[in-house]
């Protein structure tokens, strides 16, 4: 069962099996989105770093300075799997220890709408983190309390709470929605579990945070508005939390 999978002895292949050791910037801002890379290339100068593959194609690792420190982007793939198997590859090629991630996420509480939204805890609905970590329903997003102090001291609106992290988006059944808001869940997106277990095995920092989207509070499902924009602005915090971390 996927709750058996986590096993401390040592792994057949690394990151080092595939690619060189680098030290580019420690730390990175990374998307879901790619409006936002469209954003990032009209105001910023963006220059490509190095890249990490796979059959599906090659991930840029861009940097840009700002305030005279050079500060890695990039875009991740959706998914737990994959965007913890791209971080931890690209944390080695770049030397980056620090990774602000943003994206939209389901809202389960209205209390959610246009806010920006910091997980405390990750319910583990997807399979990565197993790996990664011994099993628990929840694993703890170590950073939120760091990341709250900041947003509260640069006087910026947020809601905080437990997120359910899951692999799959047409399962998000309404007894499954009402199970996760009954237990304190107030988002739902694919990724949290997965990237703070990870970044909690290779000693990384994680600071991620979400902005709603679609609407699952209501008695039937509703398109998110208005995304564009509230990705733009996540990019905007997530470059003054580098100044911060």
């Amino acid at each position: 069962m996927i709750t058996n999978s986590y096993d401390n002895s040592k792994p057949l292949i690394e990151p080092s099996k595939f690619y060189q050791k680098g030290q580019i910037a420690d730390k990175c801002i990374v998307t879901f989105s790619y409006k936002v890379v469209d954003y990032v290339k009209q105001n910023y100068n963006l220059v490509v770093e190095t890249k990490v593959g796979s059959a599906n194609g090659d991930i840029l690792i861009y940097s840009f300075t700002k305030n005279e420190e050079k500060i890695l982007f990039y875009m991740s793939p959706i998914g737990s799997n994959v965007a913890g198997t791209m971080l931890d590859e690209i944390s080695y090629v770049t030397g980056a220890t620090k990774f602000i991630f943003f994206g939209s996420c389901g809202i389960l509480t209205e209390d959610c709408y246009n806010k920006i939204i910091v997980p405390t805890k990750a319910y583990r609905d997807e399979g990565f983190s197993y790996h990664y970590l011994e099993a628990s329903d929840y694993i703890d997003i170590k950073n939120a309390k760091y990341l709250i102090d900041i947003l509260e001291r640069k006087n910026i609106a947020y809601i905080s709470g437990k997120t359910w992290t899951t692999d799959a988006i047409y399962r998000e059944t309404i007894n499954n929605v009402n199970k996760r808001k009954a237990d304190g869940c107030i988002c739902v997106e694919m990724e949290a579990a997965g990237l703070e277990a990870i970044c909690n095995y290779r000693n990384l920092d994680l600071f991620i945070f979400f902005v709603s989207g679609d609407i699952l509070y209501k008695k039937e499902w509703e398109k998110g508005s208005g995304e564009k924009n509230k990705q733009q602005n996540a990019f905007d915090i997530a470059l003054m939390l580098t100044k911060e971390i």
